[in-house]
């Protein structure tokens, strides 16, 4: 192995949770997940050797990986699918903080592709400021787009 490519090595190991995390947003299918992850490694590869230190290594990947998931989605929606069902999900939990990821999943997953990634990086407690620069607008526009998908979020019916 060069030392580019141990240096991507240890990059990814490093942000997998950071990667993970976009990829799940994304779809709660473990296959699909992986899939998503798997999509991003290989452009965050391709993009690694030109990435050159302009921001931080973590914002790049966040950027990286949710245009990743974002290009995929938008694949996926021009070649619907029907997905089988079993109608039984053996490992399903019913508590109440169970019931309440799962409803605000299933609602982040109803917003556009660019409205979920900035849900994203707010869930994981990222600046205004560093979460315009991985989507690519300002932190004022980030704010307001903020407070009208939690609007959204809140109006929604399960």
């Amino acid at each position: 192995m060069n030392e580019l490519e141990s240096k991507f090595a240890q990059t990814i190991k490093q942000n997998k949770s950071t990667i993970y995390t976009v990829c799940y947003m994304f779809s709660k299918d473990a296959d699909e997940v992986n899939d998503l992850f798997q999509e991003a490694v290989i452009n965050l590869w391709r993009g690694f050797e030109g990435f050159e230190n302009r921001s931080n290594v973590k914002t790049w990947i966040y950027r990286v990986a949710l245009n990743t998931c974002i290009s995929q989605e938008r694949k996926k929606r021009r070649t619907e699918t029907e997905p089988l069902s079993m109608n039984i999900n053996l490992f399903e939990d019913h508590d109440e903080d169970t019931r309440q990821v799962d409803m605000l999943h299933k609602r982040i997953s109803r917003l556009q592709p660019f409205d979920r990634a900035i849900v994203l990086l707010w869930l994981e407690n990222m600046p205004y400021e560093e979460i315009g620069q991985v989507v690519g607008i300002s932190t004022t526009a980030v704010a307001t787009r903020l407070f009208r998908i939690k609007e959204q979020l809140k109006k929604m019916n399960d």
